[in-house]
């Protein structure tokens, strides 16, 4: 009886080891092995005659992997205020599960316009570009054949940086011109994602690009994002018409559920959904917040995002003159994360920098048209620390 007793106890301590092991990748660097519940074979796949596979980076307390199918951030693992790491973006762990799920843009670079253009419709130098409608009457996102559907090409890989390129032949989803995009991802020792994008087109077309990641600072699968804490610095958003697309013009946030210039729950904003105007239109948020910038094209804290049990704080720095922030509205749990949990409605949440709405007839806004000889060319950081 004791001999028996010793072999089942030394069982179950080494299964414990070993599942401690496995979710204790997740705090390590382990190119081409298991990663979180990550696997490189999960990932590789040919596609259109072009290979996709994942690739990890690490550096200070943080690490990542990425796939070069939609430039997709699959994981990101940070730390607690007690050093505990978790995976805050939601992902799926194969690369089939991301061709198969219902919610599409996960982790993804979006292109070439972020955002949805009224009637599809691109007016420039006196032609019409009917872009395809994959959202009702609107263009979205792209089209369903944008970036976030394409294999791009590694251009260069190391422990800290991943450089990808993508070039949108003239005519692709109905744009003008052929566009060559590039996207760096590089981790710092001090706890942050940079993001680096930068564009050049044989002839005018527009471009706003951005990445489309979906944050639970509790780790992914970890409940609602109600009670994390939102700061965005900004006076004004964009408000919205009936079929989600900018109306040109601004509206104050002040006195407003949209008003995050303090830190405040999303929770308590989204009490108002029926109620307010603009949050019955969109479900909830899905709306750019001009950032306030003293400068034109200054490196400008946007938004900072705390969850409060963890500690985990993310701050988002950014070029670019808008943030949209997007409170998951519409996951009803029929796709499964690579935690092996549903992603449910307003676990997640996005804070997408980007450039202005684009719509022909909006005529208050900055343009997003890049003509030919011009460079496109900024720069997003998500900072990760802990609250005090």
């Amino acid at each position: 009886m004791g001999m028996k007793y010793f072999k089942i106890k030394n069982l179950v301590l080494i299964i414990i080891f070993l599942f401690a092991g496995y979710y204790k990748v997740c705090s390590q660097h382990a190119k081409n092995e298991k990663y979180l519940l990550l696997k490189v074979e999960n990932f590789q796949k040919k596609v259109n005659g072009k290979n996709i596979s994942l690739y990890f980076l690490k550096n200070g307390n943080i690490n990542m992997a990425i796939t070069n199918y939609g430039a997709r951030i699959v994981s990101l693992c940070v730390p607690d205020k007690n050093g505990e790491i978790a995976d805050v973006v939601i992902g799926f762990k194969s690369i089939d599960e991301y061709m198969k799920a219902t919610g599409v843009y996960h982790g993804a670079i979006i292109g070439r316009v972020a955002g949805r253009i009224k009637n599809g419709m691109v007016n420039l130098n006196g032609a019409t570009y009917p872009l395809q409608l994959n959202n009702g009457n609107n263009h979205l996102h792209g089209g369903s054949n944008g970036f976030h559907n394409q294999v791009w090409e590694v251009k260069s890989y190391s422990d800290t940086a991943l450089v990808l390129t993508y070039l949108s032949v003239d005519g692709e989803m109905g744009y003008p011109g052929n566009l060559m995009t590039a996207v760096t991802y590089k981790l710092n020792a001090k706890n942050e994602l940079i993001m680096e994008y930068k564009a050049s087109t044989d002839k005018s077309s527009p471009v706003n690009l951005t990445n489309h990641a979906f944050f639970n600072l509790a780790g992914e699968g970890n409940g609602s994002i109600n009670d994390h804490l939102l700061t965005i610095n900004a006076d004004y958003i964009c408000p919205i018409n009936e079929e989600k697309t900018a109306t040109g013009s601004n509206y104050k946030v002040k006195a407003t559920p949209f008003d995050f210039r303090k830190s405040t729950t999303i929770g308590k904003g989204l009490s108002f959904e029926n109620a307010n105007e603009q949050l019955k239109i969109a479900g909830g948020y899905d709306h750019h917040f001009v950032v306030n910038k003293k400068k034109k094209n200054e490196m400008t804290l946007a938004a900072t995002v705390v969850e409060p049990h963890s500690g985990r704080k993310m701050e988002v720095l950014t070029f670019d003159p808008c943030i949209h922030f997007f409170s998951a509205n519409f996951f009803k749990g029929a796709d499964i994360g690579k935690m092996g949990k549903p992603i449910n409605y307003r676990e997640s949440f996005a804070l997408e920098t980007q450039r202005y709405p684009y719509s022909p007839d909006q005529k208050t806004f900055p343009t997003i048209v890049l003509n030919k000889g011009e460079i496109y060319e900024t720069k997003t950081i998500y900072r990760f620390t802990n609250a005090n």
